[in-house]
Protein backbone atom coordinates (compact mmCIF):
# COMPACT_ATOMS: atom_id res chain seq x y z
CA UNK A 1 0.00 0.00 0.00
CA UNK A 2 1.29 3.45 -0.95
CA UNK A 3 -0.15 6.72 0.37
CA UNK A 4 0.05 9.65 -2.02
CA UNK A 5 -1.41 13.13 -2.16
CA UNK A 6 -4.13 13.46 -4.80
CA UNK A 7 -4.64 16.84 -6.44
CA UNK A 8 -7.32 17.90 -8.85
CA UNK A 9 -10.29 20.13 -9.66
CA UNK A 10 -13.90 19.77 -8.48
CA UNK A 11 -16.78 21.55 -10.19
CA UNK A 12 -20.57 21.63 -9.88
CA UNK A 13 -22.79 21.96 -12.94
CA UNK A 14 -26.46 22.93 -12.55
CA UNK A 15 -28.89 21.30 -15.00
CA UNK A 16 -31.61 23.96 -14.90
CA UNK A 17 -32.52 27.26 -13.20
CA UNK A 18 -35.62 25.46 -11.85
CA UNK A 19 -35.26 23.80 -8.47
CA UNK A 20 -38.15 21.37 -9.01
CA UNK A 21 -36.74 19.58 -12.07
CA UNK A 22 -34.69 16.44 -12.50
CA UNK A 23 -33.41 14.72 -15.66
CA UNK A 24 -36.62 12.66 -15.74
CA UNK A 25 -38.78 15.82 -15.85
CA UNK A 26 -36.62 17.97 -18.11
CA UNK A 27 -37.23 18.47 -21.81
CA UNK A 28 -34.83 16.50 -24.01
CA UNK A 29 -33.74 19.77 -25.67
CA UNK A 30 -32.73 21.13 -22.25
CA UNK A 31 -30.83 17.94 -21.38
CA UNK A 32 -28.96 18.40 -24.66
CA UNK A 33 -27.61 21.68 -23.26
CA UNK A 34 -26.34 19.72 -20.24
CA UNK A 35 -24.68 17.16 -22.53
CA UNK A 36 -22.97 19.97 -24.45
CA UNK A 37 -21.74 21.40 -21.13
CA UNK A 38 -20.37 17.97 -20.13
CA UNK A 39 -18.44 17.82 -23.39
CA UNK A 40 -17.02 21.32 -22.91
CA UNK A 41 -16.01 20.61 -19.32
CA UNK A 42 -14.39 17.31 -20.26
CA UNK A 43 -12.41 18.96 -23.05
CA UNK A 44 -11.27 21.81 -20.82
CA UNK A 45 -10.22 19.68 -17.87
CA UNK A 46 -8.66 16.81 -19.83
CA UNK A 47 -6.47 19.30 -21.71
CA UNK A 48 -4.73 20.30 -18.46
CA UNK A 49 -1.38 18.59 -17.96
CA UNK A 50 -2.03 17.80 -14.30
CA UNK A 51 -5.34 16.02 -14.98
CA UNK A 52 -5.21 12.29 -15.70
CA UNK A 53 -8.91 11.50 -15.54
CA UNK A 54 -12.23 13.38 -15.65
CA UNK A 55 -15.18 11.89 -13.75
CA UNK A 56 -18.67 13.27 -14.46
CA UNK A 57 -21.30 12.04 -11.99
CA UNK A 58 -24.66 12.84 -10.43
CA UNK A 59 -26.02 11.94 -7.00
CA UNK A 60 -29.80 12.26 -7.02
CA UNK A 61 -31.78 12.27 -3.78
CA UNK A 62 -31.00 12.43 -0.07
CA UNK A 63 -30.52 8.64 0.05
CA UNK A 64 -27.47 9.12 -2.16
CA UNK A 65 -26.10 11.98 -0.07
CA UNK A 66 -27.34 14.88 -2.19
CA UNK A 67 -27.61 17.83 0.21
CA UNK A 68 -28.93 20.25 -2.44
CA UNK A 69 -32.19 19.42 -4.23
CA UNK A 70 -31.34 21.69 -7.16
CA UNK A 71 -30.70 19.44 -10.21
CA UNK A 72 -26.94 19.27 -10.62
CA UNK A 73 -23.94 17.03 -11.16
CA UNK A 74 -20.30 17.14 -10.18
CA UNK A 75 -17.19 16.98 -12.34
CA UNK A 76 -13.92 15.91 -10.74
CA UNK A 77 -10.62 16.07 -12.56
CA UNK A 78 -7.95 14.00 -10.78
CA UNK A 79 -4.25 13.48 -11.28
CA UNK A 80 -4.52 9.70 -11.15
CA UNK A 81 -6.99 7.29 -12.72
CA UNK A 82 -9.51 6.16 -10.05
CA UNK A 83 -9.48 2.51 -8.93
CA UNK A 84 -12.73 1.36 -10.56
CA UNK A 85 -11.88 3.05 -13.84
CA UNK A 86 -8.41 1.49 -13.77
CA UNK A 87 -10.03 -1.92 -13.28
CA UNK A 88 -12.26 -1.38 -16.32
CA UNK A 89 -9.24 -0.17 -18.29
CA UNK A 90 -7.36 -3.38 -17.46
CA UNK A 91 -10.27 -5.60 -18.52
CA UNK A 92 -10.95 -3.74 -21.78
CA UNK A 93 -7.28 -3.71 -22.72
CA UNK A 94 -6.89 -7.43 -21.99
CA UNK A 95 -9.92 -8.23 -24.17
CA UNK A 96 -8.61 -6.03 -26.97
CA UNK A 97 -5.23 -7.74 -26.89
CA UNK A 98 -6.71 -11.25 -26.70
CA UNK A 99 -9.65 -10.94 -29.10
CA UNK A 100 -8.73 -7.94 -31.23
CA UNK A 101 -12.14 -6.39 -30.52
CA UNK A 102 -13.86 -4.14 -28.00
CA UNK A 103 -15.12 -5.84 -24.82
CA UNK A 104 -18.27 -3.74 -24.47
CA UNK A 105 -19.04 -3.85 -28.20
CA UNK A 106 -18.98 -7.64 -27.99
CA UNK A 107 -21.04 -7.63 -24.80
CA UNK A 108 -23.65 -5.24 -26.23
CA UNK A 109 -24.04 -7.44 -29.31
CA UNK A 110 -24.85 -10.42 -27.06
CA UNK A 111 -27.37 -8.44 -25.02
CA UNK A 112 -29.10 -7.13 -28.15
CA UNK A 113 -29.34 -10.68 -29.45
CA UNK A 114 -30.82 -12.13 -26.23
CA UNK A 115 -33.03 -9.08 -25.42
CA UNK A 116 -33.74 -10.33 -21.87
CA UNK A 117 -31.81 -7.61 -20.05
CA UNK A 118 -32.35 -4.71 -22.47
CA UNK A 119 -34.59 -2.04 -20.92
CA UNK A 120 -34.86 0.44 -23.79
CA UNK A 121 -32.94 1.71 -26.79
CA UNK A 122 -32.92 4.31 -29.51
CA UNK A 123 -30.97 4.71 -32.71
CA UNK A 124 -27.65 5.30 -30.96
CA UNK A 125 -27.86 4.06 -27.32
CA UNK A 126 -29.05 1.09 -25.27
CA UNK A 127 -30.00 0.95 -21.59
CA UNK A 128 -29.64 -2.52 -20.08
CA UNK A 129 -29.28 -4.32 -16.77
CA UNK A 130 -25.82 -5.96 -16.87
CA UNK A 131 -25.73 -9.64 -15.93
CA UNK A 132 -23.25 -8.79 -13.13
CA UNK A 133 -25.51 -6.11 -11.59
CA UNK A 134 -25.07 -5.81 -7.82
CA UNK A 135 -27.72 -3.18 -7.05
CA UNK A 136 -31.31 -4.38 -7.67
CA UNK A 137 -32.05 -1.97 -10.54
CA UNK A 138 -28.51 -1.18 -11.64
CA UNK A 139 -28.27 -0.25 -15.33
CA UNK A 140 -25.73 0.70 -17.96
CA UNK A 141 -26.17 3.07 -20.90
CA UNK A 142 -24.04 2.00 -23.86
CA UNK A 143 -23.53 3.65 -27.25
CA UNK A 144 -24.02 1.38 -30.24
CA UNK A 145 -21.07 2.98 -32.01
CA UNK A 146 -17.61 2.49 -30.54
CA UNK A 147 -15.95 5.63 -29.22
CA UNK A 148 -13.79 6.28 -26.20
CA UNK A 149 -14.83 9.63 -24.72
CA UNK A 150 -17.76 12.03 -24.68
CA UNK A 151 -16.37 14.62 -27.16
CA UNK A 152 -16.41 11.99 -29.92
CA UNK A 153 -20.22 12.00 -30.07
CA UNK A 154 -21.91 13.40 -33.15
CA UNK A 155 -24.71 15.93 -32.79
CA UNK A 156 -27.25 13.15 -33.39
CA UNK A 157 -25.63 11.00 -30.70
CA UNK A 158 -25.75 13.90 -28.23
CA UNK A 159 -29.49 14.19 -28.88
CA UNK A 160 -29.90 10.43 -28.50
CA UNK A 161 -27.97 10.41 -25.21
CA UNK A 162 -30.16 13.24 -23.92
CA UNK A 163 -33.27 11.26 -24.83
CA UNK A 164 -32.20 7.96 -23.33
CA UNK A 165 -31.11 9.62 -20.07
CA UNK A 166 -34.54 11.23 -19.81
CA UNK A 167 -36.28 7.93 -20.56
CA UNK A 168 -34.10 5.87 -18.22
CA UNK A 169 -34.65 8.18 -15.26
CA UNK A 170 -38.38 8.32 -16.05
CA UNK A 171 -38.52 4.53 -15.92
CA UNK A 172 -36.91 4.69 -12.47
CA UNK A 173 -39.47 7.24 -11.22
CA UNK A 174 -42.37 5.25 -12.66
CA UNK A 175 -41.23 2.01 -11.05
CA UNK A 176 -42.22 2.97 -7.50
CA UNK A 177 -44.17 6.15 -8.34
CA UNK A 178 -41.61 8.29 -6.51
CA UNK A 179 -38.50 10.41 -7.15
CA UNK A 180 -36.03 7.56 -7.62
CA UNK A 181 -32.59 8.15 -6.02
CA UNK A 182 -29.43 7.04 -7.80
CA UNK A 183 -25.78 7.70 -8.44
CA UNK A 184 -24.96 8.00 -12.13
CA UNK A 185 -21.64 8.56 -13.84
CA UNK A 186 -19.80 8.26 -17.13
CA UNK A 187 -16.74 6.08 -17.60
CA UNK A 188 -14.42 6.98 -20.44
CA UNK A 189 -10.80 6.92 -21.43
CA UNK A 190 -8.07 8.43 -19.23
CA UNK A 191 -6.89 11.92 -20.14
CA UNK A 192 -3.26 10.99 -20.68
CA UNK A 193 -2.98 11.87 -24.37
CA UNK A 194 -3.03 8.24 -25.55
CA UNK A 195 -5.59 6.92 -28.05
CA UNK A 196 -7.09 4.20 -25.80
CA UNK A 197 -8.86 2.44 -28.65
CA UNK A 198 -9.89 -0.31 -26.21
CA UNK A 199 -12.16 2.08 -24.28
CA UNK A 200 -15.92 2.11 -24.88
CA UNK A 201 -17.70 5.15 -23.43
CA UNK A 202 -20.63 4.26 -21.14
CA UNK A 203 -22.69 5.34 -18.13
CA UNK A 204 -23.55 3.49 -14.91
CA UNK A 205 -26.71 3.98 -12.85
CA UNK A 206 -26.57 2.69 -9.26
CA UNK A 207 -30.02 3.11 -7.61
CA UNK A 208 -30.40 1.94 -3.97
CA UNK A 209 -34.13 1.08 -3.82
CA UNK A 210 -35.13 -2.56 -3.51
CA UNK A 211 -38.84 -3.42 -3.19
CA UNK A 212 -40.50 -0.01 -2.81
CA UNK A 213 -39.81 3.69 -2.41
CA UNK A 214 -39.15 3.13 1.30
CA UNK A 215 -37.09 -0.07 1.24
CA UNK A 216 -33.43 0.49 0.57
CA UNK A 217 -30.82 -2.05 -0.41
CA UNK A 218 -27.88 -2.09 2.01
CA UNK A 219 -24.55 -3.78 1.53
CA UNK A 220 -23.90 -5.44 4.90
CA UNK A 221 -22.43 -8.55 6.49
CA UNK A 222 -21.38 -11.09 3.92
CA UNK A 223 -21.71 -8.59 1.09
CA UNK A 224 -19.25 -6.17 2.67
CA UNK A 225 -16.86 -8.85 3.85
CA UNK A 226 -17.03 -11.39 1.04
CA UNK A 227 -19.10 -10.79 -2.11
CA UNK A 228 -22.40 -9.12 -3.09
CA UNK A 229 -25.62 -11.16 -3.15
CA UNK A 230 -28.43 -10.43 -5.63
CA UNK A 231 -31.92 -9.69 -4.31
CA UNK A 232 -33.51 -10.00 -7.77
CA UNK A 233 -32.20 -11.34 -11.05
CA UNK A 234 -31.00 -8.92 -13.76
CA UNK A 235 -33.68 -10.35 -16.05
CA UNK A 236 -36.53 -9.59 -13.62
CA UNK A 237 -35.12 -6.11 -12.96
CA UNK A 238 -35.06 -5.37 -16.69
CA UNK A 239 -38.61 -6.73 -17.08
CA UNK A 240 -39.92 -4.48 -14.32
CA UNK A 241 -38.13 -1.43 -15.73
CA UNK A 242 -39.55 -2.12 -19.19
CA UNK A 243 -43.04 -2.39 -17.66
CA UNK A 244 -42.51 1.01 -16.02
CA UNK A 245 -42.76 2.57 -19.47
CA UNK A 246 -46.50 1.88 -19.36
CA UNK A 247 -47.04 4.08 -16.29
CA UNK A 248 -46.29 7.72 -15.60
CA UNK A 249 -45.43 9.28 -12.28
CA UNK A 250 -46.84 12.83 -12.12
CA UNK A 251 -45.00 13.99 -9.03
CA UNK A 252 -41.92 16.18 -8.83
Amino acid sequence: MVAETETGICRVLCFSPRHDLTLSKMEVSDIRLVVDAWVAQYQELSARKEIGYVQIFENRGALMGASNLHPHCQIWGSTNVPHLVATEEKSQLAHKQAKGSCLLCDYLALEQQKRKRVVLENEHFVTLVPFWAVWPFETMVLPKRHFSAIPAMTSEERDALSSILQQTTSHFDNLFQSPFPYSMGFHQQPSDGNAHEEWHFHAHFFPPLLRSATVRKFMVGYEMLATPQRDITPESAAERLRAAANSSWRGK
